[in-house]
């Protein structure tokens, strides 16, 4: 992050909506903010409810524990992409292998404010081929696990689509199967549309650079489509670089309205049905 200044408040949403995909236990900013504060800023604005993402083994118990304290906030929990080869191969800094990871998450997946398994997935940009192999294993893995549990699942693809929809394809995705900060084109959108899949849309699509995914969101019907931030990342336009948070959806969200030619209320609306019907009631 280039920028450590909080970006001003946007203007109000007129519906509440929901942030699809948050890491609020990671911390950013010059001043620290309390989650607490994040919450309140959020729900400011109209974003009302976030999902909590914990991807490693000690965030996702720190999500568990949060769960329990913040009623605004659902979970999910999973082996980052990033995380399955460090623990298989034995240089994962907690010390922890690969099979009591994954039964840890297994765990800790069963309590009832755990509303999906993710992110997972393939990140081919930052793990070599030597760790591709672990990578589709615990893809695998947990695609099987958000089947047991009848959770939906949310999708890590980075530099992968390919071997994403192939394991897919190969093993079933769950019934519910979001991608998480779709970063695909036009062609791909179509086919997981096709598919029965959700995508997500983080502060990427805004950037002057996007045109590409903003012709993906294009083709997306509305009742697939989701919002999020991936906080304290990928914060939108016009403060790419500084620090993101919830309260920041509204400026992808209006994006998202005006690619679809949609009524922010309506895409509100929509999006706020949709995730309640993906992940149950907050």
């Amino acid at each position: 992050m280039r920028d450590g200044a909080w970006p001003p408040a946007p203007a109000p949403l007129p519906a509440p909506v929901v942030d699809n995909h948050t890491h609020l236990d990671h911390h950013a900013g010059d001043d620290r903010r309390s989650v607490e504060q994040r919450l309140a800023d959020a729900a400011a604005v109209g974003v009302d409810r976030v999902v909590q993402i914990g991807c490693e083994l000690e965030t996702a118990r720190w999500t568990v524990d949060a769960l329990d304290r913040y009623p605004a906030m659902v979970g999910g929990i999973a082996l980052h992409p990033n995380e399955a080869p460090l623990h298989a191969d034995g240089t994962h800094e907690s010390g922890v292998g690969y099979e009591d990871a994954l039964a840890e998450i297994a765990s800790l997946a069963r309590h009832p404010r755990i509303r999906v398994i993710g992110e997972t997935g393939l990140d081919f940009f930052r793990t070599s081929e030597d760790g591709r192999d672990a990578q589709i294993r615990s893809f695998r893995d947990h695609i099987a696990l958000a089947k047991e549990l009848s959770l939906p699942l949310q999708i890590h693809d980075r530099d992968a689509h390919a071997e994403v929809l192939e394991v897919l394809e190969r093993d079933g995705a769950p019934e519910r199967t979001v991608f998480h900060c779709f970063s695909g084109d036009a062609g791909m959108a179509r086919l997981c549309v096709d598919r029965g899949y959700f995508l997500s849309f983080a502060g990427t699509v805004t950037f002057k650079n996007a045109a590409g995914l903003r012709a993906a969101l294009a083709v997306t019907p509305l009742g697939r489509v989701l919002v999020e931030t991936d906080a304290p990342y990928l914060t939108p336009h016009p403060h790419r670089g500084a620090p993101n948070a919830p309260y920041l959806v509204p400026l992808t969200l209006r994006t998202v309205a005006e690619v679809l030619q949609a009524d922010p209320e309506a895409v509100c609306t929509t999006i706020s049905e949709t995730s309640e019907n993906l992940y149950g009631p907050w």
